[in-house]
């Protein structure tokens, strides 16, 4: 069974790619969840935050945003001392401050899922690689999407982590055509559609 190299390394990688990566994510919680840990991997190695998953859904409350935009210093404090998770201050404070724009979009546009899928109008892109080398690791829309995120007061949302998340919640399918999963994902684009309309 053929698939991207980069899964190859480790059998966490290997596991989140032949069952999350591009798989296109329409639920809010997850679509937190996947924005923060893409965040939590600027200057480290994704196996390095999937290592770590766990400790970050217990250290955040599953990821729930109204929880995490109430933290208060003492929590913020527990969790420098948290080795599950990337100690790292600025990281922590913007994973506080991403909740309340999380919340604060959902409030405004009725879902997350809403606002950040209209980048692409609702629709996965499906590129057509044929090897690692050709995909980009930003991209027109990713530069679009960081500029407007920050905007609304988001923090470690440059236009690469943008696009690694774009990647992870399946706006675009990145997987190269030889990869098994490339048309297992164009497959599941229709279901994920019809499901959401």
């Amino acid at each position: 069974m053929q698939r991207c190299e980069w899964a190859n390394s480790n059998l966490l990688e290997t596991l989140y790619h032949d069952n999350e990566w591009g798989l296109p994510v329409h639920d809010d919680r997850m679509l937190f969840e996947m924005l923060i840990l893409e965040g939590a991997q600027s200057g480290l190695s994704w196996a390095t935050i999937l290592q770590k998953r766990d400790g970050y859904l217990q250290a955040f409350d599953d990821f729930d945003a109204k929880k995490i935009a109430q933290y208060s210093p003492k929590k913020i404090a527990s969790l420098m001392h948290d080795e599950g998770i990337v100690r790292n201050k600025l990281k922590i404070n913007a994973t506080i401050e991403n909740a309340k724009c999380f919340l604060a979009i959902q409030q405004e546009y009725g879902s997350f899922d809403k606002y950040i899928w209209s980048f692409v109008a609702g629709q996965t892109i499906n590129n057509q690689w044929l090897s690692e080398s050709e995909i980009p690791s930003s991209s027109p829309v990713s530069e679009a999407m960081s500029k407007a995120l920050k905007k609304q007061g988001f923090k470690f949302v440059g236009p690469t982590t943008c696009y690694a998340y774009m990647q992870a919640i399946g706006m675009v399918n990145d997987h190269i055509l030889s990869c098994f999963r490339y048309q297992e994902i164009k497959k599941l684009q229709q279901q994920v559609l019809c499901l959401v309309d």
